[in-house]
Formats: C-alpha cells, structure tokens, sequence
C-alpha cells in the first residue's frame, strides 16, 4: 500500500543528490527500485484491466448479436441470464469498493477538482430514476406474463434496478477519487464496471431498435432471406408474443411507458461509462489540484443569452411542428413552403450561433489567461466526445454537399440545403475551436477582499506613519484596480451569455 508519507520520502530521496569522489552526482539506487516498481505496477494494472474489458465487451457483442436472429441458437434468456451475472458481479465490486474505502485510512489522498461535475452527476441522478422506474414497469407488464414467459425477464429488471441505485451512489459520492490502494484491484474492477454499462447500452439500444421496426402485413415478404431477414425476425418474435395473454388489463399502457423510457436508460448507461473510464483514470493519480474554483451562478449575470436562445427554441419549436404537419399532408405546395421555413430557420439560427461564436473566440484571443498545461482524464474525455459527436453531423453535411452538387442546384430548395449545410460545417469548426480552447484556459482568479487588507496591513507596518489609520475600505481601493475589475467582469459576462445561448441554439438545431 503506498501513503502519501511514502511518495513524499522518495521524492527527497531522489532530490538528494550525492557526490561522489570523483565529483560525479549519484542518486540513490533504492529510490529509482522504488519508483520502477511503482510504474511497472501502474502499466501491468492497466494492461490486465484493459484485457478484462476488451474480453467482456467482444462476449456481450456476440451475446447481443447472436440473440437478435433466431437461426442462432441463443434466445434473449440467455442474453438476459449473461446481464444478470454481469451486473451481480458488478454491483458486488462497487459495495466492496465502498465499503473498503471507507474502512481504510487514506485510501483516497487525492480528488480531481475537474472530475464529476454537478451537471454529469445531475444527469446521472435524473437518467437513473427513469430508469428505475423503466425496470418498474418491465417488471409489472412480466409479471402478467409469468403464465408463459420466463421467470429471467422478471428477475433482469430487480437486478438491473438494485444496479442503477447502487451504481449512482457510487459515483455521485466517488466520482472525484484517486485511489491509491490496490490499485491493479480497482483498476480491473472500473473496467468491469465500463464494460457493464456498456453492453447493457447495447442491450437497450438494440431492444428499442427492434420495437421500432414495422414488419409488413404481406406475408410473401418474409420469405427472403437476405434483405426481410431482420423483418422474418420480428414478425415471428411478435407472433410467439401475441400468443402469451397478459394476466391483467394494464400490459398495454406499461408495456409503451417503459419503451418511452428507454432513452433515459440508454443515456444513464454511456454518462456513467464516461464516469467509470475517468474513475480508471485516476486510479494512483499523484498530481493533486488543490484548489477547487466554486461555480456561482446568478440570474442576473446572464440575461440575453438565456432570453435570445429560448426565442430561437420557441421558434425552433414551431416551425418544427407547422413543418411535421405540413410534410404530412398530401399537396406538394405544403410540403415545400413547410421544407423552405424549416431551412430559414436552421440558417439563421446557425448564422447567430457562427457570429457568437466568433466573438467568443475573439474575447478568448483578448483575454491573457494562462493556457492548462498539465494532462487531465476529464478534459481529455470531454475534447473526444465533442469531436467524436461532431463527426456524424460533419458526415451528413459533406454527404449533402456532394449530393447537391453533383446532381446541379436546381430550385431554391435545394439552395437552400446546400447553404445549410455549408455553415453548419463552419459553425461547428467555430463551436468545436470555442469550446477546446475554453476547456484548456486556466480559471478566473477573482481578486478577494481579505488579500487587499492584508496588503494594506503590510504596507502600514512597514510605514510608520500609517500605523495610526484605520483599515481601508473595499469603496476607498485605488480607481485603477476598480476599473481593472470592470475590465475582466465585461469579458466573463459576454462568455457566458454567449454560452447560455448556444445552450439553447444546440437543443434546437442538433435535433
């Protein structure tokens, strides 16, 4: 077990430098020994956590496959017997993990600052109740078919649910850990733990999307084998289904709520995957950042960004719903005027969202703050979710690009496409520049009062003549440190304005 108390004995170890009597400078043997076997513990930790995941993740991948197609001979009881392993053995790690850490003196002597923010633990928290009440509702709409269906699809949603609850303790209470106990130990254990999250992700998303698929009335369609395969599939699943009654009147209403509530599950399984690899991350973390920046939030600080993005949500909103309306209807002149409007709309909000955006770069180009020069897990992860998310909208806008080009921009229709997607690729390069170089600028180091005093009851003691006035005011500072604060206060006010409003933009635009 390595303590903070020994670290610190190596670090003096290896900065006392001893001279031999040749003149040459020799450093300790037993601090490199001690240092070699602290990193080769790090790299075998993570080697053998790697292999466990990569393992579990290629067996849930075969396991979720083989149980989509019924040539294969694995039903979704045996899907569903492998999640009930995985998420007991799971869940039996992350108690111990609890339990241990606690138990234990100093088993944490870090916390990333930076790790587990409000908004992810927020989220957390939020997409874990839905889907505890997701499980609830499986569990109510089986039970009306436990006369004919397997008692596994019951005891899936008890277990799953105990796993949401315990899984959200965890990491909304250890979020920020580095842990520096049995580390090849908690290392495999946050591997087993992303894996988990993310084949039950896999699981949700390959259930929802097989509710979504409509097979056709016409029998004669299900009689191909290659392009109706996936069709074949479904139509004798639900066949088989429509075979077992329910036991009660409710299986229809519980059975929609708790597809409804997939998503909430689906997004509860990657935010807490996220959590789990920086959790790994951190594991044996020696770098501690001791001060942690307080977020203060207040109505008043940002009033037109909110009020400006909820104008382009609102107007989002309803050009949205005039546009699923009019693409329903039969007359071609609705559907145009519905596809026009839906494009103005996407180019002007995009065209607000391009110039805040650029403004923001320009105040960051303005404003001389120190750049983060040393690595953080987090902010690694949060930069490759941002550009790998991108990348399918990148995707669909060159494809369109293409598309429009080369079958000739005939009609303002697909004028209007084209110029869509044009600045949508420049609004994302201009977002994804913003938010990168925000992530890696140092805080805003806000002047405080207590420091000005103490300033001023330097200067008296050191002056004579001032030992016999009274401490200065905060009012009575100096006129240019005032202005100095106006200065910087400007520059955080239109930042967050700005970031109020593309949180607004995004939610319209990106959906």
């Amino acid at each position: 077990m390595t303590t903070k108390q020994d670290l610190e004995a190596i670090e003096n170890q290896i900065s006392t430098i001893q001279v031999s009597s040749h003149g040459e400078t020799v450093i300790p043997v037993h601090a490199h020994d001690k240092f070699k076997t602290v990193e080769k513990g790090r790299n075998w930790g993570w080697l053998l956590s790697g292999f466990i995941s990569l393992n579990i993740l290629l067996l849930g991948i075969a396991m979720v496959s083989g149980s989509v197609f019924n040539k294969v001979q694995i039903s979704s009881s045996h899907l569903l017997i492998f999640l009930i392993l995985l998420v007991i053995l799971t869940t039996i790690w992350m108690v111990y993990y609890k339990v241990h850490t606690s138990r234990v003196y100093r088993a944490v002597l870090y916390k990333d600052s930076h790790a587990g923010p409000v908004w992810l633990r927020g989220g957390l928290v939020l997409f874990g109740i839905c889907s505890v009440l997701m499980d609830i509702f499986k569990i109510i709409y089986y039970v009306g078919h436990i006369h004919c269906e397997s008692p596994v699809k019951i005891a899936f949603p008890v277990v799953q649910a105990l796993f949401v609850i315990v899984q959200t303790y965890v990491l909304w209470v250890h979020a920020k850990d580095c842990v520096q106990i049995q580390q090849i130990i908690t290392r495999c254990g946050l591997m087993l733990t992303l894996s988990t999250n993310l084949i039950v992700w896999m699981t949700a998303v390959t259930e929802e999307s097989l509710h979504q698929t409509v097979a056709p009335a016409e029998p004669s369609y299900n009689s191909s084998s290659n392009n109706g395969h996936k069709i074949y599939v479904m139509s004798k699943g639900r066949a088989a289904e429509s075979d077992c009654k329910c036991s009660h009147n409710m299986c229809d209403v519980f059975e929609k709520v708790y597809y409804y509530l997939y998503p909430f599950n689906i997004e509860y399984s990657l935010f807490a995957s996220a959590m789990a690899y920086v959790m790994w991350k951190n594991v044996g973390r020696q770098m501690d950042e001791h001060h942690s920046h307080n977020l203060r939030f207040s109505l008043w600080d940002v009033l037109i960004g909110p009020i400006a993005g909820l104008l382009v949500l609102v107007a989002g909103l309803a050009t949205f719903v005039v546009y699923e309306l009019d693409v329903a209807k039969e007359d071609p002149k609705k559907k145009e005027q519905a596809l026009t409007m839906h494009y103005i709309m996407n180019i002007v909000a995009i065209l607000l969202m391009s110039i805040a955006t650029l403004i923001g770069c320009i105040i960051f180009r303005m404003d001389k703050r120190e750049q983060v020069s040393g690595k953080n897990p987090t902010r690694s992860l949060d930069v490759g979710l941002l550009v790998g998310a991108s990348l399918g909208q990148f995707l669909i806008c060159y494809f369109t690009i293409v598309a429009v080009l080369a079958s000739g921009v005939q009609g303002h229709i697909n004028g209007l496409d084209l110029t869509n997607s044009v600045l949508t690729v420049i609004q994302l390069c201009l977002q994804n520049a913003f938010l990168i170089k925000g992530l890696h600028r140092e805080p805003f180091k806000e002047t405080e009062t207590a420091t000005i005093f103490a300033n001023v009851m330097a200067v008296r003691e050191r002056d004579t003549e001032r030992r016999s006035s009274s401490i200065v005011p905060a009012h009575t500072l100096p006129l240019p440190l005032t202005l100095l604060q106006g200065r910087l206060s400007w520059k955080r006010r239109i930042l967050k304005e700005i970031c109020a409003f593309l949180l607004f933009c995004n939610v319209i635009v990106r959906t």
